[in-house]
């Protein structure tokens, strides 16, 4: 990555950050654009070329890095296990420890989820890169298969943090690699 990509990378991340900590601290209705821009030092106008809301900055601190450690330990997982297998274990290592503030936050606040559902699409053309490689796949065929995947393992963190009309966030008992290892086993005669 040169310079240029490494700064924006940096610039996307700090907004994130900065996004996601201001939520944290006064509430996703509270934040305003200026206040992300100006908590990671650029101009609201710089702000504007990275996200097109406040809640997609604030999403963006989770689903970015998520996306980058699953697609790493999708590479990681050995080639002659099931793809069906490396996707759920590369998954569930996202999930290990239990729902975070943060996740709670995005779960619970109707925005939040939505975009949070837009930008968890980002996972999906590296995926599918993963599965048309493992399987021998046209990228065609494999872009639908990581859109059924993201979908999947989308519905498997929803089923496994229940979050109450109240409010209250509730960890289902069932691991979350348990919950995804019923939502992608689906997936599994396609992704033989």
């Amino acid at each position: 990555m040169g310079l240029r990509e490494r700064k924006k990378t940096e610039t996307r991340a700090a907004l994130a950050a900065a996004a996601l900590r201001l939520a944290l601290e006064k509430g996703v209705d509270d934040v305003r654009v200026d206040e992300i821009a100006e908590a990671a030092n650029v101009s609201p106008r710089t702000y504007n070329n990275y996200f097109p809301s406040r809640e997609h900055a604030i999403v963006a601190g989770i689903t970015a890095t998520r996306a980058l450690q699953v697609v790493e330990a999708l590479r990681d997982r050995p080639s002659d296990e099931p793809l069906a297998d490396s996707i759920i274990a590369a998954f569930a290592e996202q999930y290990r420890e239990p729902p975070t503030e943060a996740l709670a936050l995005i779960t619970s606040t109707p925005a939040l989820r939505e975009a949070y559902l837009d930008s968890v699409s980002s996972m999906e053309p590296p995926i599918a890169e993963m599965i048309a490689e493992r399987l021998g796949k046209d990228l065609r065929g494999a872009e639908v298969l990581a859109a059924a995947v993201s979908a999947a393992a989308r519905i498997a963190v929803q089923r496994w943090v229940d979050v109450r009309p109240s409010g209250l966030v509730v960890v289902q008992a069932a691991s979350v690699e348990d919950h995804l290892r019923e939502a992608i086993g689906h997936l599994a005669p396609a992704l033989r």
